[in-house]
C-alpha cells in the first residue's frame, strides 16, 4: 500500500519513522523501561514529522490567541496561535494521501512526554481531503515557556482503516469461563510474584520472546519485537536522512 506526503513547498519539512529509543526510556536505571516491548513497539508505530527551527511558546494570563507568545528561530515555519485557551498549531506543510477506505490518525509522538504541552490529535479522511494537515499542541501551565528544538517531532502519523474499530462487537467475560486462559494466567501470575519476591539479576524476558511461563506462545512468525516502517523516498533524494531527537 501507498502513502503519499505531497509537499506544498519548500523547504520540506523530514517525515521519517519513528525511532525505538527515547530518551527518558534511557536515562532509567539500567535502561530498565527498554525491557518493555510494548512501549518498545509503540514507540515505533508511525511516522514522525520532524520541526525544522526552534519554537518556544509561553501560555500568559488570557484564553485569547494572542495570550500565547511564541518565539521562533531558524527555518520552516513557526507555529501560530489561533483558538487561544493555550492552544499553538503547526502547518504541516502536506497533503497526505492513503488508499480509500484509510484515515490518517495525527497524534503526538507516543511516549514522549512534555512538561507544559500536550499533543492534541485528529483523524483525518485523507484519501478525499484537499486541506493540508493541522496539528495542535495544547500548552498546560501558564506562565511555564515550553520549547520544541530543531530535529524534535512535532507529530505522528498513524493510517488506520476506516470504520475497522467500529467492527469490534466489545464483551466482558469472567476469565474462568475459560479454563485454559484461567490456568496460563494462573501460570504467569505465579512466576510474576516468585520473580518480584527472590529479584534475580536476570529479567524473565518471556513476552519479549514471545512465550508464557507457561504454554501459551505467540502463533509461528507472528510475533514483533521490532517495526520496519520504510522511509518515505523523496523525488530528489531515495530518503530522509534526518533522524528525530525524542
Amino acid at each position: 500500500m501507498r502513502l503519499y506526503a505531497y509537499a506544498l513547498q519548500p523547504p520540506y519539512v523530514p517525515i521519517t519513522p519513528a525511532p525505538i529509543r527515547r530518551a527518558w526510556m534511557d536515562a532509567t536505571p539500567a535502561g530498565h523501561a527498554n525491557r518493555c516491548l510494548p512501549l518498545l513497539i509503540a514507540n515505533q508505530s508511525g511516522w514522525i514529522v520532524v520541526h525544522r527551527g526552534r519554537t518556544r511558546a509561553t501560555w500568559e494570563d488570557g484564553d485569547r490567541p494572542g495570550d500565547v507568545r511564541i518565539e521562533f528561530e531558524g527555518g520552516g515555519e513557526a507555529p501560530t496561535s489561533h483558538f487561544g485557551h493555550g492552544i499553538i498549531t503547526w502547518r504541516v506543510p502536506y497533503l497526505f494521501r492513503t488508499p480509500p477506505g484509510w484515515n490518517v490518525l495525527m497524534r503526538g509522538p507516543a511516549n514522549a512526554p512534555k512538561d507544559g504541552a500536550t499533543s492534541l490529535e485528529g483523524v483525518i479522511e485523507t484519501d478525499w481531503a484537499v486541506a493540508p494537515a493541522f496539528h495542535s499542541w495544547k500548552l498546560t501551565r501558564r506562565g511555564h515557556p515550553v520549547v520544541w528544538e530543531d530535529g524534535e517531532p512535532i507529530c505522528m502519523i498513524v493510517p488506520q482503516r476506516r470504520g475497522e474499530l467500529e467492527e469490534w462487537e466489545p464483551r466482558v467475560r469472567d476469565i474462568f469461563d475459560e479454563p485454559e486462559l484461567s490456568q496460563e494466567y494462573g501460570t504467569f501470575s505465579d512466576s510474576r510474584t516468585e520473580f518480584n519476591a527472590t529479584r534475580p539479576r536476570e529479567w524473565q524476558k518471556d513476552y519479549f520472546r514471545g512465550r508464557s511461563p507457561g504454554a501459551a506462545a505467540a502463533p509461528p512468525g507472528e510475533h514483533q519485537t521490532r517495526l520496519h516502517l520504510r522511509d518515505f523516498e523523496d523525488s530528489e533524494q531515495t530518503e530522509c536522512s534526518v533522524r528525530p531527537t525524542i
